[in-house]
């Protein structure tokens, strides 16, 4: 059985974990192997419990029988990250937590960001019905190490 709902401070080495094997299975191939090795789950946890605990942006994570399965960030209308453990994927997780997400945002419209190259996750967006509107940017990371090519979805509000 799954439920959706809000984070707190308790999940964070949870959300941490989810990101950092999310990110390692994901971005395989995608992102330097080394960056990914380098991943810590006990860093990205620290830094999760401090948004959840500044309220930065909203949180919420799904379980599936108790245990933390994926976490979505977002904003009033931005889809900041959306995240899912391996083992989790393609059993409809992913889907009622992105609608959980798009039934909290507010406007006309909101936007996410995907890795330009994440084929699986482009299509995961576009079949809910979210559509790359042309945006592109670049960000660096591991201290301008690795570089990532990112696209802009947008997707109209109920």
């Amino acid at each position: 059985m799954s439920a959706v709902r809000a984070a707190s401070v308790a999940d964070a080495p949870a959300i941490g974990e989810v990101h950092v094997r999310s990110w390692q299975a994901a971005y395989a191939g995608l992102i330097p192997d080394g960056f990914l090795a380098r991943l810590s789950a006990e860093s990205r946890a620290a830094s999760w419990a401090r948004r959840i605990a500044d309220g930065n942006g909203q949180v919420l994570v799904v379980e599936e029988d108790g245990v933390v399965a994926g976490f979505a960030a977002f904003g009033p209308s931005q889809l900041y990250a959306l995240y899912l453990l391996p083992e989790f994927w393609g059993r409809g997780l992913g889907r009622v937590l992105h609608d959980r997400v798009v039934e909290e945002l507010s406007g006309d419209s909101a936007v996410l960001w995907v890795l330009a190259t994440n084929e699986r996750a482009k299509a995961f967006y576009v079949r809910q019905g979210w559509v790359d509107d042309g945006a592109r940017q670049t960000e660096t990371i591991d201290d301008g190490r690795v570089t990532l090519e990112e696209m802009r979805y947008r997707r109209r509000l109920p």
